[in-house]
């Protein structure tokens, strides 16, 4: 019967409807998906791999696998999750590939931001600085967890994922999802130590 998948919502019985589009070759659909999903697939990919030079490359890889996979896509779960499944495995794969490469934290969103003016007469540095500098270390030290651990953060801190959908995305049952969530938060208090104090 039609919705007997998991993901019932109006926005996920569109991306089914979507995808049996592409299913048939529709290449609008499949430019439809990516407008919807293009910020979830790239932003997960580039709080995974913390630059920006091979963010829009593997998200046009993942958009090329929807496309490939269309015909044998089956909708058990919600599209989102299946998305970002293949997120994840390329994701995973370019991680092995360039293994220990020198880590860049994200700049922020416009990039040519500068830091704010200190006032002068008061030599206290300015809290939006201060906040930017700790979200910075923040960054820098997600990004130094293990895969598993990296990807169920950002799926939960960026995308807020139910630990249901992590659990899908990461193949994990859920009470090995808040165990890695629970490492990766005591690996990241303890790199965060000195600048949570």
């Amino acid at each position: 019967m039609p919705g007997d998948h998991r993901g019932n919502s109006p926005e996920d019985a569109e991306d089914v409807r979507l995808m049996r589009l592409v299913a048939r070759g529709d290449t609008g659909a499949l430019e439809e998906l990516i407008e919807r999903h293009q910020a979830l697939v790239a932003g997960t990919v580039a709080r995974m791999l913390g630059t920006n030079t091979d963010v829009e490359d593997i998200a046009q890889q993942v958009f090329i696998r929807v496309w490939k996979s269309a015909r044998r896509y089956v909708p058990r779960a919600r599209f989102t999750t299946w998305l970002l499944k293949i997120t994840r495995n390329l994701v995973f794969n370019e991680l092995r590939r360039v293994k220990r490469r020198a880590q860049v934290p994200l700049e922020s969103e416009s990039g040519s931001e500068e830091p704010p003016l200190r006032d002068e007469n008061n030599p206290a540095p300015d809290a939006s600085l201060l906040e930017r500098e700790l979200q910075r270390k923040i960054e820098e030290a997600i990004l130094q967890l293990p895969e598993t651990q990296r990807m169920a953060v950002v799926l939960r801190r960026y995308e807020q994922l139910s630990y249901e959908q992590i659990a899908e995305v990461l193949d994990l049952s859920v009470p090995a999802v808040k165990s890695v969530l629970f490492r990766a938060r005591s690996e990241l208090r303890a790199r965060l130590n000195k600048y949570l104090a």
